[in-house]
């Protein structure tokens, strides 16, 4: 199990191996932590998507490319279910985390940064979502071994640490 830990801030600047993108399904940019991820990284980060995701990427699923621009050296990306459209099976919320980590393990990443995957746009409540990252990445077999959680507020990175102070010893 990876250590796990929570920071307030600004992931397109977060110092890992991997940044975690909450794509949408047509890997192509788009609002929120995938517009902020596709800026800073420029738009190599946009024509590996178009090469390596040409007919987008299932919700639940992830794949990578290069960060660009990135201090990262890979994104992962990841389609979130989207909670306000009617996608309300968490169990492809979880799996967003659990492909991300499977993910990271091919490529070597050991140290990951996830933003609240479908908290955003998407509409997943909040308190679930955070519940939902932290139980999963605690109990998924992974080589990771740092995962950063990053949090866009203090409201919701004082969530993030209240479930961490709850779930992992």
């Amino acid at each position: 199990m990876p250590t796990i830990h929570a920071v307030q801030g600004d992931i397109t600047e977060a110092e890992v191996d991997a940044v975690v993108n909450a794509a949408n399904s047509a890997m192509r940019g788009g609002g929120g932590v995938d517009g902020a991820i596709h800026r800073a990284g420029g738009p190599a980060v946009l024509r590996d998507c178009v090469e390596r995701f040409p007919d987008g990427l299932a919700t639940g699923d992830a794949g990578w490319t290069t960060a660009g621009e990135l201090p990262a050296r890979w994104v992962i990306h990841t389609v979130g279910p989207n909670y306000a459209a009617g996608q309300r099976d968490r169990s492809l919320l979880e799996s967003c985390y659990r492909r991300s980590l499977a993910v990271a393990d091919e490529l070597g990443a050991r140290t990951l940064a996830f933003p609240l995957i479908s908290a955003g746009i998407y509409g997943w409540p909040k308190g679930d979502a955070v519940a939902c990252a932290v139980e999963t990445i605690a109990a998924t077999a992974t080589e990771v071994t740092d995962v950063t959680l990053v949090a866009f507020d203090a409201q919701t990175l004082a969530m993030v640490e209240s479930e961490l102070r709850g779930a992992v010893p």
